[in-house]
């Protein structure tokens, strides 16, 4: 009976955040906290995951800076010039850009500066924008799991480099298994809906005014301060694998580091950004008012809650857990795959769900090689139509061809997401039993 009143303040508290929104999603995770101390479950700091908090703000203070320094606006400039190059290909060729930005940047909020410009090239091929902004918006998600400087896969590193799988080979899967996964994704995307023309919801928003023409690019030069915040970036993000690869227990160069590699990240991050503002000349406080913080920050807060909600209810049972699951998994580990897909719908964040479960398989004794394969299904978020950058894609797409259908799954992320999630998987597989 107990067991039913914590599921229901676990669900219920998911459920009042994602209706929510926004950060209240994180908000709604310490009032769920709040409700299990009450019921009887031990409620402790240790389920906070401060690290993995901890990288996030991080990363997001680098980019923030980098987005006042006028970086992310040069890096959507050339995005864009790639895209507009071949328009009838967009669909194709969006997700690549999305994917390479929240490689790069450690965070899917990046795509918020690249959707515009998407939509816009869309329209100027005459190509359905549901297709490439579906798509685009499902490869920023992916993307986490191959950053070499996200919180999920830092942690994903960090707990099975004692069980022989060093950051390198995290990374040697997931990044060709999430780029490789992108090709079917978009081909499936391509073929979804009616043609632009054939759509009575676009016609109807068309004869009404209510959809812009294309706007041609504007031609913009980068200052010698954005080119210079986009290098410094790279360079901390050089130095946080080159790091990462010298105290690994596989390649051991540095056998006891001072300073540990989470450590390491948030202070080389940290350090890119102080350096970024001295180069700009540009006041630190106005990183403050820049989108990618906001966001990020909210990003923030929703995984303290929801991470600390998830793990304190898995940590309570846990051994019921095991001996409930621990034999399926042994038996058939592609279940793992199935059960970080549907975590990650409700805990909206891709560090959180790692953080909340893959101790737990492990612990159960699925494989390092299952724990790596299935471990871009933590990238489920599209399924409720709720998070922020499905939203944007939603809002910015004037054609309305983008829409969320009545009974709230019929989206046009949900297929080309799975998809996705899918062919990575089974890349996972394949590449993992080479590499591992």
């Amino acid at each position: 009976m107990l067991v039913a009143v914590h599921l229901l303040i676990l669900f219920g508290a998911i459920v009042l955040g994602a209706r929510m929104g926004s950060i209240a999603i994180g908000f709604a995770g310490g009032l769920g906290v709040i409700l299990l101390g009450l019921t009887g479950v031990s409620v402790t700091a240790e389920d906070i995951p401060f690290d993995v908090i901890g990288i996030i703000m991080c990363v997001i203070a680098a980019i923030s800076a980098m987005q006042l320094a006028g970086g992310m606006d040069f890096l959507v400039d050339v995005a864009g010039r790639a895209l507009r190059r071949n328009p009838r290909r967009v669909t194709f060729l969006a997700p690549v850009v999305t994917w390479s930005m929240t490689v790069f940047a450690g965070t899917g909020h990046t795509a918020f500066s690249t959707l515009p410009v998407i939509v816009e090239v869309a329209k100027e091929g005459r190509v359905r924008p549901s297709r490439p902004l579906s798509a685009a918006v499902i490869a920023s998600q992916m993307g986490i799991v191959a950053s070499p400087i996200s919180a999920a896969v830092v942690f994903m590193a960090s707990i099975l480099e004692p069980l022989g799988v060093g950051y390198l080979q995290v990374l040697a899967v997931s990044i060709p298994a999430t780029f490789l996964a992108l090709l079917p994704t978009a081909w499936v995307a391509n073929r979804l809906g009616a043609e632009l023309e054939d759509d009575p919801v676009y016609l109807g928003r068309l004869n009404a005014g209510l959809v812009t023409p294309p706007v041609p690019a504007a031609k913009r030069s980068a200052t010698r301060s954005a080119k210079a915040s986009v290098g410094i970036f790279f360079a901390a993000i050089v130095a946080v694998m080159c790091y990462a690869t010298a105290i690994s227990e596989q390649v051991g160069l540095i056998t006891e580091p001072n300073v540990p590699r989470n450590e390491a990240i948030m202070a080389i991050m940290l350090a890119s950004a102080a350096a970024i503002v001295l180069v700009s000349r540009r006041s630190a406080g106005e990183v403050l008012n820049t989108q990618v913080f906001r966001s990020g920050m909210s990003a923030s807060v929703c995984v303290l809650g929801v991470a600390w909600l998830g793990t304190t209810f898995i940590n309570h049972y846990l051994e019921s857990i095991q001996s409930i699951a621990g034999g399926v998994l042994t038996t058939q580990p592609w279940l793992l795959a199935i059960v970080l897909f549907f975590a990650a719908c409700l805990l909206y964040s891709q560090a959180a769900t790692a953080k909340a479960l893959i101790p737990a398989a492990l612990a159960m004794g699925v494989s390092p090689l299952t724990a790596v394969a299935a471990f871009p299904a933590v990238s489920a978020l599209f399924v409720l139509p709720t998070y922020p950058t499905l939203l944007a894609a939603v809002e910015m797409d004037d054609t309305g061809s983008t829409r969320i259908g009545k009974f709230v799954f019929n989206h046009p992320f949900l297929i080309p997401g799975v998809v996705c999630i899918t062919v990575s998987v089974i890349l996972g597989y394949g590449i993992g039993t080479l590499v591992l």
